[in-house]
């Protein structure tokens, strides 16, 4: 085996140069595996955690650790080692809003968000069980981003409905009006649905037609939980689901930190007031930067 000096004749180099690249190219070999394991670490309790989520919330550790890496270099890094997400889409319809029927307006139009409380998203979403469905009622904070309330149903009755409003209902700690919006499925448009927002003084909002957008705040986080969070799996069976639901909605709302809110989980932005700064940009931009999701951006 020829020696170093060898070498370094045969492609033009100095010794010199070949140990200074190597004492240069050890200690950075070594930072991208420290970096590599503090992302295993993250992503076995958030499987589903993108560069943004990442870079944010490996800020920490990398100064303790004494590595400077930016956003870019930390994604290049991901896509060398096969670690870049991809969404896979899929989709079930949980609205029936194929007849007429008179719609509440959407008071959520022209609306600025000050604080949490304030406004209530709501949507359902399937969840695979076995060979069949489940569905997840969902109840969001518009400002916080906060889920105040969820349940999971064997059906698509109202009353995984309800019970995700009873639990959203005993979440609230403020005196203050409050905009309940959803699509048109006839869940919402119930009797006792209904009844239960008037009960509690809650202002009720539709979206006007259909247009998910009217919604955007519930669909994104539908995908979070499903993209992020392992909700797009098939679970054995209704209970398993169930565990699983939950705990990611307590990861979810306690250490998922969202680009909406400055960065702040929901937790804590749900004890703020203000308009919450967000860190991110339009879809064509996010798209350009970090292809790997096509979901919308303001996760």
């Amino acid at each position: 085996m020829a020696g170093v000096g060898r070498i370094c004749e045969l492609f033009g180099k100095t010794r010199h140069a070949f140990y200074d690249k190597k004492w240069h190219w050890e200690p950075f070999v070594n930072e991208c595996l420290v970096v590599l394991e503090l992302v295993a670490a993250l992503r076995r309790e958030m499987p589903r955690l993108g560069t943004h989520k990442l870079y944010y919330l490996l800020q920490g550790p990398l100064v303790s650790h004494g590595i400077k890496m930016g956003r870019d270099k930390l994604h290049k890094l991901l896509q060398e080692q096969g670690l870049v997400l991809k969404k896979h889409k899929k989709y079930v319809k949980t609205t029936d809003s194929r007849f007429w029927v008179w719609k509440y307006p959407n008071l959520l139009e022209g609306l600025v968000i000050t604080e949490s409380e304030q406004a209530w998203v709501s949507d359902i979403t399937y969840v695979r069980v076995g060979r069949d469905f489940n569905y997840l009622s969902l109840i969001t904070d518009i400002y916080s981003k906060r889920i105040v309330g969820y349940f999971l149903s064997k059906c698509l009755s109202a009353t995984g409905c309800l019970a995700a409003l009873d639990m959203a209902l005993s979440t609230r700690t403020k005196l203050i009006d409050c905009i309940h919006h959803s699509d048109r499925g006839s869940q919402y448009r119930s009797d006792p649905y209904v009844t239960q927002l008037t009960k509690a003084s809650i202002a009720i909002s539709m979206t006007q037609n259909g247009d998910p957008y009217e919604n955007a705040v519930a669909e994104r986080v539908n995908g979070i939980l499903k993209s992020e969070f392992g909700l797009d799996k098939t679970f054995r069976d209704h209970g398993h689901a169930t565990r699983i639901v939950c705990l990611s909605i307590d990861k979810y709302n306690g250490k998922r930190p969202h680009a909406s809110c400055d960065y702040l989980t929901p937790l804590q932005a749900h004890e703020k007031q203000g308009v919450l700064k967000k860190r991110w940009k339009n879809a064509r931009e996010h798209k350009n930067n970090f292809p790997e999701t096509n979901l919308p951006p303001g996760g």
